[in-house]
This record gives C-alpha cells, structure tokens and sequence, in this order.
C-alpha cells in the first residue's frame, strides 16, 4: 500500500548508486545484514527450543517467525484472520481461471532491497506496474474539472501539469535538500545523511505537507496546488496527504519510494504464505525440513484476546481460550489493536509508549476490482487512433483507474477505483455492487463511447481497510508534531534503555517503521525485534555483520527536546 509521490528530477543511472530506503531516520543497510555468509546472529544452546510468542501474520510477523526459527527458537505465531495481513490476494467469485486482485499492496520500488531479499529467497517474480505515465503504462487520461488530456508521456499533457512538476521538484529542492540528500542516500554516507536530516527534523516537524508547499514561492499559485493535490504525477493526486506531516512525505521522496514500481506476479501475498511453508536450507536445532508451518501443524494460533505480564513475561490468551506464557512476544499487527480487540495491562509498556499509540493516525482506502475478459482498452478507436481507455486519474469519484493484464488474448482485472481518506468514506456504506455502479456512471462520463459493463465477466470485489476489524486503517501517517512518538515506537527494540519490568514484548509491523505503508518497514522492523530477542536471550550477532542494536548508537534517530 502506498502513498503518492511525483516522480522526481534525479534518476538513477549506471554511473550512480542505486537509491534505496537507507535512512534518512536510521541509515542501516538491511539490505546488507540480510545478505552477509555469516547470518544475522544466533542464540546460546541452552535456549535452542524456546517459545517466543509473535502476534500477527502479515509480512512482519512470518518474517520475524521465519528469522527466528532459524536461529533454533521456536516461534508461535497467531494470526485473527488470514496470513498475509494487508498482502492480501483475491480471486473473483463467478469466475472461472486464475485472475487475482490485490486488495492491499499491489507495487512495490526497487529501493525496498530488504524486502526484495525475501522476493528472491521464495523464488517470486515481479513485473513493472501500470502506473500513470510509467513506462510500461501505454496510455494515461489525465481528467480534472471535466476536461479530459491523452498522453503517452509527460509531454502531451498541456504545460500547466509541467509546471506544476517543475515546482515540486523546485520545492524540493529549495524546502528540502533533495539533491544533497539523494547522494547521500544513494552513496550511504552516513554522516551526511544524519547532518541533513537532523536540521529539517527540527525546522520541519510542525509542518503539513500543504503548508510546505504554501510556504515555496514555486508553488504560490492555488491552481498549480489544486493540481497538484488532485492528479499529482507518479502514482496520482496527493491531497489526501496534504494535512500529514511533510517529514512523512520527504521519506519517501528521498527514497524513491513511490518510483519505479513492480507488481509480484504470482500475487503479494504469495511472499508470506511461501515464506509459511519454506524450509531453509541452514537452520539452527531444528532438523532439515522444518518449516513454520510444520511447526504449527499447519496452521497459526487463532486471535489474541489478551496480553498481560506475569513477572518478567508475558502471557497470551487466545480466542480459543488457550493460555500460554513466554519468554519474549513480537507484536507485529496494527497497534490500535492494542487499545480496543486486545485487552492488555498498562504495565506492558511505558505510558510514553501507550501515549505514541493513542496518538497514532491511520488512513483509510478502498479498491474495487472487476474481472474482465480481455484488455479491451488496447483496442485503437477507429476515430482518434488512440487506446479505447488509459490509465485514469481523475478528480471524479474514481479518482484512479488501473488496467492489469497478462497478455491480448487472456482475461484481465481493472481496478476501477483506488482512493484514500475523504474518498474512500464516501464509499463506506454501499456494497461492492453498489460501488461498481457508482465507478461505472463516473468512468461512462470520461469515456462515452466505451461499454465497460459488457466485458465484465464476474462479481466485483472491494475492501475498505478501515472497516476492516484487524486492521481499522489502510496504514499509519503521522501528523505534524508525531517524530517524538514515532521514535519511541521504532527505538522500543532497544530494550537496555527501558525498565527491567517493560522489558520482553518488541513491537514491530510496518506502522512502527518509519515508512508506513510500505512492505519495506514491515520488513526492517521485523529484524530490529529479531535482534531484541536475540539480545534478550543472550544471543548475538557475528563481529563481522553487526545488527541494528549493535550499531544503534552510531546512527539513533534525530532526538527532538520533550520540554
């Protein structure tokens, strides 16, 4: 799942590193832990065969699992729904094949090299995704205020859309160092990195992303901000971002995070469920063969329904009753959860990191997807010469239409409708009939001539994650003033610095990371909880590939005054 940024002016060449998420709040190579001979640590073997409680199985709570076992702990993991948590891949009822729909992350950048890692080690395959005015996009309509623009590149779009890129890269630029910061992410240079990042932490961290622009000469126009928040470039319009913190939006910028995407061909949630069944070829006490699935008899611990301590440890109780003390837990679903379907003792963590949750502020989305039985888009109107229908960013009730499809002759899925927030309440109430209804009347106004309907092929599928009752949100975004919560909630590994009776359960997910929404910080902060249950039972990583604990100190986020 995604935010939305325009793509930038530098682009990575062959004489350039290669950009990747590298900081700029923690510039640990992930990418390069996961990747060294020596593996990321190990445990005493007195403590092989030791339960450890990991709650949640999205892509942060298996990859923890999987980290874990390896090691020669024993992981026990609970998940309420599905594994998968929002990499969640969907079928279509009344139609017959393989054709899927991603109803939370559907792209993924290159610069996300940890979670590639695991892309690699599950032997999945990636393909560029259709996003607007990408270059394996054929066509993209532009529609804003009833006014409809064709374009194959940026350069058919009327200059104002131009300009307006021209000043967000300006922006940039002038409000944020990007050029500076770019080579220094690019090149991984640390101090650089830290120098840079530290001066707009302090200036920027009471600053909308709106009001950033407002405060750039280059975006003095309203027109040029109207725009730009309704159809934006990369992936689409950005007013959904505009009241979140502009720290928010830098991350991603510097990171190219929102450049470049690929979508995962067999289907996102393909990652967690092979990584479910992987039995690793090196593996610590556990014998050859073991996988977590074999573990668990094939199946996860259902829902947690409290967490309480008990001493120094924690204690799970499940929905089945089924009560279970351990050692060391991993929570690793959405942290809101925590407040309202879990009962817990405030004595499970410090009250300043109850506070960083209560604080949490999630965004809404929705899809809708339909099964069609070709991409009837690529047909050329015998009129204009053009494909029948593009790519579509809209400021109708749309707001972004996708067209996925695997080749002229074979049925293809549209994803009629991907929005955020204010446009994704609008929807809440009706069914996904409903919706497809509402989303055919709006794409029927941009293009007329086009009988969308006739090649559907079966029952639409939608989600709303904030209706979703595990989730209650598609993915965190701070706002303005949030850095201090957001650094108790990733610095909370470190569990040295907490009190002896706060110690034991780690949080991790990708709302604990520092890029939310993006399957990258599920993955980082799954290793930083690995690298605190390793700490904790006295375990530790080899000299020659310190974890993230081990050089903590040399690179801890910006630490902002609290008075």
């Amino acid at each position: 799942m995604t935010s939305t940024v325009p793509t930038t002016a530098v682009q990575h060449s062959d004489e350039q590193p290669p950009i990747t998420m590298f900081g700029p709040d923690f510039p640990y190579a992930y990418d390069d832990f996961l990747a060294h001979p020596a593996g990321i640590g190990q445990i005493p073997a007195t403590e092989h065969g030791s339960e450890v409680a990991v709650i949640g199985g999205g892509l942060s709570g298996i990859v923890a699992a999987y980290e874990l076992m390896k090691m020669g702990l024993k992981p026990v993991v609970y998940e309420a729904d599905r594994i998968g948590g929002r990499l969640r891949t969907v079928g279509f009822e009344g139609c017959e094949g393989e054709l899927t729909a991603e109803m939370g992350a559907m792209r993924f950048p290159p610069s996300s090299t940890a979670l590639q890692h695991y892309i690699d080690l599950v032997g999945l395959t990636t393909r560029p995704f259709p996003n607007p005015l990408a270059p394996s996009t054929p066509s993209t309509v532009v529609d804003l205020k009833g006014e409809s623009h064709y374009a194959e590149t940026i350069d058919d779009l009327p200059q104002v859309y131009r300009d307006v890129m021209d000043a967000w890269n300006t922006c940039l630029e002038e409000g944020a160092d990007f050029s500076d910061m770019n080579r220094a992410m690019r090149e991984r240079d640390v101090p650089r990195i830290r120098e840079i990042w530290a001066k707009l932490v302090e200036k920027l961290d009471n600053q909308t992303f709106y009001g950033f622009l407002c405060d750039s000469e280059a975006f003095r126009s309203f027109r040029h901000r109207e725009i730009f928040g309704q159809v934006g470039f990369g992936t689409g319009g950005w007013d959904t971002d505009f009241p979140n913190s502009i720290l928010e939006i830098l991350r991603v910028v510097y990171s190219e995070a929102d450049d470049h995407h690929r979508g995962i061909v067999e289907g996102s949630q393909q990652l967690p469920l092979r990584l479910w069944e992987r039995e690793p070829a090196k593996i610590v006490h556990w014998p050859l063969g073991t996988s977590l699935s074999s573990l668990h008899g094939g199946d996860p611990r259902p829902a947690v329904t409290r967490l309480n301590r008990a001493g120094n440890r924690i204690t799970v109780t499940d929905a089945a009753g089924d009560i279970r003390t351990y050692r060391a837990a991993v929570f690793t679903a959405q942290s809101w959860l925590l407040l309202s379907k879990i009962a817990c003792d405030d004595a499970l963590f410090p009250i300043d990191h109850w506070t960083a949750m209560e604080r949490t502020h999630y965004m809404e989305s929705s899809k809708l997807f339909v099964p069609v039985d070709r991409p009837f888009w690529l047909d050329k109107d015998a009129r204009t010469g053009r494909d029948t229908m593009s790519m579509t960013l809209t400021d109708r009730m749309t707001r972004g239409t996708y067209l996925l499809d695997d080749g002229p002759d074979r049925p293809a899925v549209i994803c009629l409708s991907y929005t955020w927030c204010d446009d994704s309440l609008k929807w809440l109430p009706l069914s996904a009939n409903e919706r497809m209804e509402v989303m055919l009347k709006s794409l029927g106004e941009i293009y007329p001539d086009v009988d969308i309907r006739s090649h559907i092929i079966g029952n639409p599928v939608t989600v709303s994650w904030e209706n979703e009752p595990y989730f209650m949100g598609a993915f965190k975004a701070n706002l303005p003033g949030h850095y201090r919560y957001q650094r108790r909630l990733f610095t909370h590994f470190m569990q040295d610095r907490l009190p002896e009776d706060k110690r034991g359960i780690f949080l991790a997910g990708d709302d604990i990371s520092w890029t939310a929404g993006w399957a990258e910080g599920a993955v980082q902060t799954a290793l930083n909880a690995v690298w605190g249950v390793m700490h904790q039972f006295g375990g530790a990583t080899d000299p020659t590939n310190p974890g993230p604990g081990d050089v903590y100190d040399d690179i801890a986020p910006v630490e902002l005054p609290e008075d």
